[in-house]
């Protein structure tokens, strides 16, 4: 049998990235991940650039930043493979055996180690928007039983000049708020022990050079698709290579391949831009769009959503639901959500869970009545579920307590009066697939409200054997039996707010609640963090009440309308409760979302850096002849005026009509009381120079439509 060639180098291109592995040593490394590269540009020519002469009490040849950098190999760092067989095979040296290119844009690379009797694969591919996808695998090939301990998805250097890390973090109702911090020599490190993405650790890091922001500079990203634990490794070695690891996170013992058996990482997101953390999101949200799970949401408008939690919460009368319906019809809703407390015993937050029989206590003819009369009245009918949950105080939980989660002898941890199913096991699986299908059948249900709100504190099987990956896998289970069974239903990912919305989740959901507050002021940071990696059409934002049930603080109309009109625009507010001209500020902004919804669901976001007291943003439609921007002042402003909106994004050699399209009030700014019939400007003089903000209250809000002026 002839050997097996080996390519030296291996290029990817796509977009305006080129990705150059080395596959000349004994494993694969990235000798280049970036902006493109010209034709001529090849890998001995990178090599030579990159070469560095001996330093001072260091090996005279590097161990090598490869796609999983090995212990075998001596790197210095933390490996990328972390494994063993009862304290031995532990120090994994492997040598490429393959390199396969299954189309232009994919390379998979096999490494084996014969002494430890393991396989490495790595899969990459670059996509035509820039998106770099990757995963690894080993596989244990021998006759014993190999322990991982940890393996990291692909892992790819850094250039030396990134200057900052910057994470995501926060807490329940306010998820996303990002932190900078200077790269220095050592690890930043996030881990998440949750169960689920959190709400503190969100499974996304950027390295960007100094005085990069959203509209410039050189920024790389990478996110982890997975919904459970996780791990982000961040390092500057002593010799000033950087790369980021990230992989599952497993608790002790949880991940054991027995011989033939092999383990793959959840997918690595990564994309580079020479244009600010706006490019950055560029590419996410191509990628996003079109990847082939998400169909559904390309074929009709995303519907305007009514929500009836912070109307009735567990007060459920269906005589006033049924106003409710009616209400909502009225101001141009879409789709009507039922939330929580139509099932048996739901009183609160304390009994019911597991039990997804309709209560009939509350409801003596079931939903019938209420699902007629959203749909006589155009609209879809939804409904909230948290089938990952059980109560103490249910009859699930009395029939079958051996089905949570738990490391016994220890306590469970009292966590919103409920614990969590074991969903890797296939009775839970199939009642819960049970009762979900059994509402499906019954009622014209279009769309399912995912809830989860609790942590895995205790992720123990009835076996004794952790089980944090298990359930994720199960959960990944169940969620794409009902998609397969019921292709039509829309599914959102809600996890006491935004605790759950990672890739991968959403290769199976089409929606994610971004977090439970409905603070208009709270939200523009959230909504800010999270649309680094996710389109606008992916996440709900909701118009709340007057009075923030979480916050406390009151914000106009004005200004919810304003905040919740870019994204997937839904309600969450007691409409009957609502004043004469509340309700018609309101019907008026969701006509404005509808008119609107082609160019903000399918355009370009565009983030623009402005104080901390203010936001701004605008999106652009594909073919860049109208754009819709946002303005927000948070707080006051230290002098007597505010600066200039630059409109970032817009061509600089077309001609514009800006017209301010909300709100519907009068303002003193001799531009701004212009701009009410609409002005032409050149384009590069609203990129360049940009329009005088007015004086505005604090928590204000404008929305400025801008459309390109045919030439000739």
């Amino acid at each position: 049998m002839s050997p097996v060639s080996i390519p030296e180098f291996v290029r990817l291109d796509g977009g305006n990235v080129s990705l150059v592995l080395d596959c000349r040593g004994p494993a694969p490394l990235a000798l280049y991940w970036g902006v493109a590269l010209d034709t001529g540009a090849d890998g001995a020519m990178l090599d030579l650039l990159a070469a560095r002469e001996d330093a001072p009490c260091s090996p005279l040849v590097a161990a090598p930043l490869a796609l999983t950098p090995l212990a075998g190999q001596a790197f210095p760092g933390r490996p990328g493979l972390l494994a063993h067989g009862d304290g031995l095979r532990w120090a994994t040296f492997t040598r490429i055996a393959a390199v396969r290119r299954p189309d232009a844009g994919v390379v998979e690379i096999d490494s084996v180690d014969e002494a430890n009797v393991l396989t490495l694969t790595h899969h990459l591919r670059l996509d035509r928007h820039g998106m770099l996808v990757g995963w690894t695998s080993v596989r244990n090939d021998g006759q014993a039983a190999l322990d991982l301990e940890w393996l990291s998805a692909p892992v790819l250097p850094l250039p030396p000049d990134m200057a900052e890390w910057v994470t995501f973090e926060g807490r329940w109702a306010g998820e996303y708020r990002m932190q900078t911090q200077p790269r220095v020599m050592g690890a930043v490190v996030k881990e998440n022990r949750r169960g689920r993405t959190s709400h503190d650790a969100y499974p996304g890091i950027l390295a960007q050079g100094v005085g990069a922001g959203e509209q410039a500079g050189e920024v790389y990203a990478f996110h982890l698709g997975w919904s459970g634990n996780h791990r982000i490794y961040a390092d500057t070695l002593s010799d000033g290579r950087a790369y980021v690891q990230m992989g599952e996170l497993f608790m002790p013992g949880e991940m054991r391949l027995g011989p033939g058996q092999a383990y793959r990482t959840p997918a690595l997101y990564a994309a580079c831009s020479m244009a600010g953390r706006n490019g950055i999101s560029a590419c996410f949200h191509a990628h996003v769009r079109e990847r082939p799970e998400h169909a559904r949401l390309r074929a009709k408008p995303r519907p305007v959503h009514y929500n009836t939690w912070e109307a009735v919460y567990f007060d459920h009368d269906p005589a006033l639901l049924l106003k409710l319906v009616d209400a909502a019809a009225e101001i141009g809703v879409e789709r009507f959500v039922l939330d929580d407390g139509w099932f048996r015993g739901r009183r609160n937050d304390r009994a019911g869970l597991g039990d997804w029989f309709v209560d009939e206590g509350i409801y003596p003819e079931g939903l019938h009545p209420i699902v007629q009369k959203v749909r006589e009245r155009g609209m879809e009918f939804g409904l909230w579920v948290e089938p990952e949950m059980v109560n103490p105080d249910s009859d699930l939980y009395r029939a079958h307590p051996d089905w949570v989660l738990g490391t016994p002898p220890a306590p469970q941890l009292v966590f919103r009066n409920q614990l969590v199913l074991d969903a890797s096991r296939a009775d839970v699986q199939e009642y819960l697939f049970g009762r979900l299908d059994a509402l499906l059948r019954e009622y014209p249900i279009s769309y399912l409200k995912w809830d989860m709100n609790r942590d895995i504190s205790h992720p123990g099987g009835a076996d004794g054997v952790a089980a944090a990956h298990a359930h994720v896998e199960g959960l990944y289970s169940l969620l794409r039996r009902l998609r397969d069974a019921y292709p039509g239903v829309e599914i959102e990912s809600c996890s006491a707010g935004g605790g759950r919305a990672d890739l991968g989740v959403l290769s199976l959901t089409d929606r994610v609640w971004a977090s439970d507050s409905n603070d208009a002021l709270d939200r523009l940071t959230i909504q800010r963090g999270l649309s680094t990696f996710l389109p606008p059409e992916l996440m709900g934002s909701h118009v709340g009440p007057t009075d923030c049930h979480i916050t406390g603080r009151r914000v106009s109309m004005t200004t919810r309308v304003a905040t919740a009109l870019f994204f997937h625009m839904g309600l969450e507010v007691d409409l009957l409760g609502l004043s004469g001209a509340e309700r018609t500020e309101l019907s008026a902004g969701i006509a404005l979302h509808k008119q609107n919804r082609p160019v903000l669901h399918e355009g370009r976001l565009v983030r623009l850096d402005r104080p901390a007291n203010e936001e701004a943003f605008g999106i652009i439609a594909p073919d860049g002849s109208r754009a819709l921007y946002s303005y927000t002042l948070i707080s006051e402003q230290s002098g007597y005026f505010p600066g200039r909106l630059r409109l970032s994004g817009l061509q600089s050699d077309a001609t514009y009509r800006v017209r301010l399209i909300w709100p519907d009030a009068s303002l003193k700014s001799p531009l701004f009381s212009a701009l009410r019939d609409g002005v032409v400007f050149t384009g590069s003089t609203l990129i360049a120079a940009g329009l005088q903000l007015p004086r505005l209250h604090p928590q204000s809000a404008l929305i400025l439509e801008v459309v390109r002026v045919p030439q000739g």
